[in-house]
């Protein structure tokens, strides 16, 4: 089924006309992201220009069963349990512990800041110093023995008291999708990155599509299915493995598609979490960028739509007029982080392009494209998308 501006829902066309387009962002006119972010990224890229690379191996995980090179992390949702404090935790669903050990995770959202903020510095400015500092970063989490991370998550989202890791800790590496799309741009304009880099990627793609922990995740139904075909495009992308991407491909057409998205282009799995808002956005956004890596000539994944109508196109439809005004979103509010979204979200430049919709670019252009609250950077997948397009 082919989608058309008809199919996409009175709402979305509603929005799509009451959005003040910018001149660069007629259909006839191609997007400049360089201009529209030129004065944005060199800010950001200067912010960390100085910082030394920290990889997991200055954090001790006391809890963790693996070395100092293996990544750990534990649960979010995960409490003590009041009726039995010593004993297995238990869950409170969208309310994180603050006492879980995150320092894992919390370094590898600061590589995936800092890298492809490093390399998009360098791709509007060619200033070296900045391709330098990606490749810095890089050789300390990838090549460094002393430093390097294991291209493994065995120990990722640890229950306390129930496991030592499991299939839905994979998510945590989908802050690394973009430092692989920055490390793609380094190779493909002859920066002599260290062949390690893309070695551990290599490693890892097999990780991920072999053990049983990264095959769980591929089979989740909910956004952790989404993370999983995003990572697997992306990091075969850099490695070259297109059999991962046409599998990944298929996986989006029959799994992602047909499972999470309604007739009406709702989100029933995301809707159901005690934080509909931010997962319904941050699915759609995984989506929306798989959609884009894996899209081709012969086989636009933004313009697949079932039988019975479900599409990522319609997805998008559903969540824009929300995204423009949360006023009028009408299922329950997030019982946590409600007033720190929507953000510069990806779905909306991704489909407003390959959809031919100025006005999603436009509702883009004028959200908050760097937020600073953690919870939100860590479900904002895409923050250069000059690497993207």
């Amino acid at each position: 089924m082919q989608l058309t501006r008809r199919t996409l829902g009175g709402a979305a066309m509603a929005l799509l006309a009451g959005c003040a387009v910018r001149p660069a962002l007629s259909a006839a006119a191609p997007l400049d992201i360089a201009t529209i972010d030129r004065v944005r990224i060199p800010r950001a890229a200067d912010r960390w220009l100085d910082d030394a690379p920290v990889t997991i191996t200055a954090f001790r995980a006391a809890r963790s069963p693996g070395s100092a090179h293996d990544y750990y992390s534990e649960g979010d949702y995960w409490w003590p349990d009041p009726a039995n404090p010593d004993g297995p935790h238990v869950r409170r669903d969208g309310f994180s512990n603050p006492a879980r050990f995150d320092d894992h995770r919390q370094a590898l959202i600061r590589l995936g800041l800092r890298v492809p903020a490093f390399v998009a510095a360098w791709i509007v400015t060619r200033d070296r110093r900045y391709a330098e500092a990606a490749a810095q970063h890089l050789n300390a989490w990838f090549v460094t023995p002393a430093t390097r991370m294991n291209p493994s998550l065995d120990h990722a989202q640890a229950i306390i008291g129930v496991n030592t890791g499991r299939g839905i800790g994979v998510i945590d590496t989908l802050q690394i999708v973009e430092v692989a799309r920055a490390v793609s741009r380094l190779i493909e304009a002859g920066y002599p990155l260290d062949p390690g880099v893309k070695g551990w990627f290599r490693a890892y793609l097999t990780w991920l599509t072999t053990s049983k922990n990264g095959t769980d995740e591929r089979d989740e139904r909910n956004n952790h299915g989404s993370c999983w075909v995003l990572q697997a495009a992306e990091f075969a992308r850099l490695v070259g493995d297109e059999a991962v991407r046409a599998d990944a491909r298929e996986r989006f057409r029959t799994r992602l598609i047909p499972e999470q998205i309604a007739p009406d282009g709702s989100q029933p799995l995301e809707l159901a979490r005690t934080k509909p808002f931010g997962y319904c956005l941050f699915n759609l956004d995984v989506l929306a960028a798989a959609a884009h890596s894996l899209s081709t000539t012969e086989d636009d994944l933004w313009r697949f739509a079932t039988p019975d109508g479900r599409s990522l196109a319609t997805a998008l439809a559903f969540m824009a007029p929300y995204i423009a005004d949360k006023s009028r979103w009408p299922f329950a509010h997030d019982v946590e982080y409600w007033n720190d979204w929507p953000v510069r979200h990806p779905s909306l430049l991704f489909g407003g392009l390959a959809l031919s919709q100025p006005g999603y670019v436009a509702l883009w252009q004028r959200l908050n494209g760097d937020p600073q609250v953690s919870e939100i950077i860590r479900n904002y997948p895409v923050r250069q998308p000059i690497l993207w397009l």
